[in-house]
């Protein structure tokens, strides 16, 4: 996983020298500084203020999570790649061009989720094509027609109402869902959809971290105070081509089961810990996958491809030059 390193033990994370501890049953497990880019804690973890210094330094993100693998909070050092031209250029964009960025997201998503459900087609399952149908004629036409964030909004909502209401049709029936539920989860693939949409947001934060973006100023989702909005925005294109295409793959060739990899309570669901292990290795498996780029005429990580969107962005912010964000369509 090189420079990701995940925590899935109660503990406590400190500082050793010039190396990180992890202490955890009485027992030390060593982590080199070097290389390491992000530290993410699916379990509760102990750190000291000693540790977040050693961590600043090294400009290494850590992310937390709850009981419910659910997002915490990030802590990252302070902002070491500071533009103060590139936050007045960002907040003017979001005042005069918020909704050319928010329908060239939206639309995107609705490319990738039919390049994914075009894949099932082409192997015999033809149940699909309506969807297909409608997220590349009705969908683009309807994007293209909204006056506000909110409007995109709904409309994205009804695609990936679309998309759910096709699993049906290619996973085992054990993994169908019948509604989006999210706090918290409440079946195997809500837990999976929860937990996979989690580690992408946190992986661009960590990415908009390295470029000059302020992560407060958001265009398809509502700039706000509990989050990082534009964090939202850069990784929903991607959760077709990583979060739904590492959750079908774990599925479909049975390395995630209902009766083995998963905690039922009462009302809500959640991957145990072996669930999440393979959940993690699939998902940066999926983060390292290399495919050629149409622009550049060369191999890119899907990694990579979320800080190329990043840097996209920026083109548009300071040179007006048109955002498309990351396709499934032109890339693969």
């Amino acid at each position: 996983m090189g420079s990701t390193k995940y925590i899935m033990s109660m503990g406590e994370l400190t500082r050793k020298d010039n190396s990180l501890c992890f202490r955890k049953d009485g027992k030390n497990v060593y982590i080199p500084i070097e290389n390491t880019k992000e530290i993410y804690c699916l379990n509760e973890v102990s750190v000291n203020s000693k540790l977040l210094d050693f961590l600043g330094q090294n400009q290494v993100v850590i992310h937390f999570f709850n009981y419910y693998e659910g997002y915490s909070g990030t802590f990252y050092p302070r902002d070491y790649y500071n533009s103060g031209k590139l936050l007045i250029r960002q907040v003017k964009t979001f005042e005069n061009s918020r909704m050319d960025i928010a329908k060239a997201i939206v639309n995107g998503i609705g490319i990738n989720m039919s390049e994914i459900l075009y894949h099932y087609y082409k192997h015999d399952k033809k149940e699909v094509k309506d969807t297909i149908d409608w997220l590349k004629k009705e969908f683009p036409s309807r994007v293209d027609t909204a006056v506000k964030p909110a409007e995109l909004m709904a409309y994205e909502g009804e695609a990936w109402s679309k998309f759910y209401g096709t699993f049906k049709y290619f996973l085992p029936e054990d993994f169908i869902m019948n509604k989006r539920v999210k706090r918290p989860p409440d079946n195997p693939i809500n837990a999976m959809i929860s937990f996979g949409n989690t580690l992408l947001y946190t992986k661009t934060i960590s990415a908009i971290y390295r470029t000059h973006l302020d992560q407060r100023i958001s265009f398809l989702h509502e700039p706000a105070e509990a989050r990082f909005s534009l964090s939202l925005d850069i990784s929903e294109v991607f959760k077709p081509a990583i979060v739904y295409r590492t959750i079908f793959e774990l599925v479909n060739n049975r390395r995630l089961q209902v009766d083995k990899h998963f905690d039922k309570k009462v009302n809500y669901c959640l991957l145990n810990e072996e669930g999440r292990k393979i959940f993690v290795e699939a998902f940066e498996q999926r983060m390292e996958t290399v495919f050629m780029h149409s622009r550049l005429k060369r191999k890119v990580s899907y990694r990579t491809a979320i800080k190329l969107d990043c840097y996209k962005l920026i083109k548009f912010i300071l040179e007006d030059e048109k955002f498309v964000p990351f396709s499934l369509k032109e890339n693969i």
